[in-house]
């Protein structure tokens, strides 16, 4: 008790403050991030043929350190959040721009920087980043200017920076996320479609572009054409696509069971960890699993949905979307790429891929989803013309 009467009033204020925070956790959609990584444990356990220190060890030590992490974010004031938006922002970029320099190359692509014994890709931990700052920003402008050119410069341009330092690294598949997170948030602020319209033919002409300049490297174009056309070198350019859907499809309703998958046992598939994932899920626990956790995803967008409704925010409610879109986007162009509905880009799935730093954002994103939920009464920020509620609240 003694100890106690000694802290400092700040600490005994901070820890009073805590246990209502606490009490206000969102533990349904806690509860569905746990059973995600759960179920990537499973199948990395699976992938590395019974071996648990392989892969799954590593991942479920991961998801433990970014549980930690979603917590301790989740007790910050939305406040704190919404004053450090901007500068989270510009050390992302700082970052992005040091991979050029201090980068490890893998595979071809310099996109990692070696910070003691970890491998961080500031290219995901931006995604988030620019989330936050496009709802910082859109949190302090009147709706009005939201569908004017001088509105739409600024965010143009957050958007344009990291997708352009992300695509030379290159990777094209996590710049066209990235764009399509940005895009998605300046919808959801209420962009006229008419710009949107605009938008697409810009992107269509922008596209064509650079492939007449060759700022699309031939190797991303060709999945392209593989994609458009699966009859295309298949023991080349299309063979882990085909391999993938073989995969897939043979797993039937109800999957061959746990660790009886041909496909991926026999080595068929590339990057079974990462990218290919789904595949072995697929495979494995058939539709009935692969329903089961397209379900699960579906239960953390429309949670995430639901946090957004409740708070009185501009920036928490635009920012949760925005984390919910990433999670979305994300698992449509994984899951897409392994069943032939999209082009094969390097993409993993969410929380059941193997990879720390995509980990590490996604519950790092969420807990900023919760420290909306705990703070979603709050009506004290500042809230200029805030006329979009129609988009949330039909």
């Amino acid at each position: 008790m003694g100890v106690f009467q000694s802290m400092p009033s700040l600490g005994r204020r901070s820890l009073v403050e805590l246990g209502p925070r606490i009490a206000r956790l969102h533990w349904p959609l806690i509860l569905v991030l746990t059973g995600l990584a759960g179920a990537g444990v499973l199948t990395l356990y699976s992938v590395s043929l019974g071996d648990m220190d392989e892969y799954a060890k590593t991942h479920l030590i991961r998801y433990f350190i970014g549980a930690g992490g979603l917590f301790i974010v989740a007790m910050i004031p939305l406040r704190v959040w919404l004053s450090l938006a901007y500068p989270l922002y510009a050390a992302g970029i700082v970052l992005l721009l040091m991979v050029p320099v201090f980068g490890e190359v893998v595979n071809g692509s310099q996109r990692w920087i070696a910070i003691g014994g970890f491998r961080l890709q500031p290219s995901e931990m931006m995604k988030i980043a620019l989330v936050m700052a496009l709802a910082r920003y859109y949190h302090g402008l009147e709706f009005e200017r939201v569908s004017t050119i001088s509105g739409l410069l600024a965010p143009l341009g957050m958007i344009a920076v990291p997708v352009g330092l992300v695509f030379i690294q290159p990777d094209l598949g996590t710049a066209l996320l990235i764009g399509f997170s940005g895009v998605a948030m300046i919808l959801l602020a209420g962009l006229s479609w008419r710009y949107i319209l605009v938008g697409v033919f810009a992107a269509f002409f922008g596209i064509a572009g650079g492939i007449q300049t060759g700022l699309v490297k031939a190797y991303q174009w060709e999945r392209v054409t593989a994609f458009l056309d699966p009859t295309y070198d298949p023991l080349g350019a299309n063979f882990h696509a085909n391999q993938s859907k073989i995969a897939i499809g043979s797993g039937g309703v109800e999957g061959k069971g746990m660790l009886e998958g041909t496909q991926s046992q026999l080595g068929f598939l590339p990057e079974k960890h990462t990218d290919f994932i789904f595949t072995i899920f697929g495979e494995e626990f058939g539709l009935r699993g692969a329903l089961l956790l397209l379900g699960a995803y579906l239960a953390v967008f429309l949670l995430t949905v639901h946090v957004a409704r409740s708070a009185r925010s501009h920036f928490g409610r635009l920012m949760s979307l925005g984390i919910g879109v990433t999670l979305v986007l994300y698992v449509l162009v994984n899951t897409g790429m392994v069943m032939g509905l999209a082009p094969v880009v390097g993409v993993p799935l969410p929380l059941v891929s193997y990879g720390g730093t995509v980990m590490l954002a996604m519950m790092g994103g969420f807990g900023l989803v919760l420290s909306t939920w705990i703070d979603r009464d709050q009506d004290t920020l500042r809230t200029r013309g805030w006329k979009t509620d129609r988009l949330i609240h039909p």
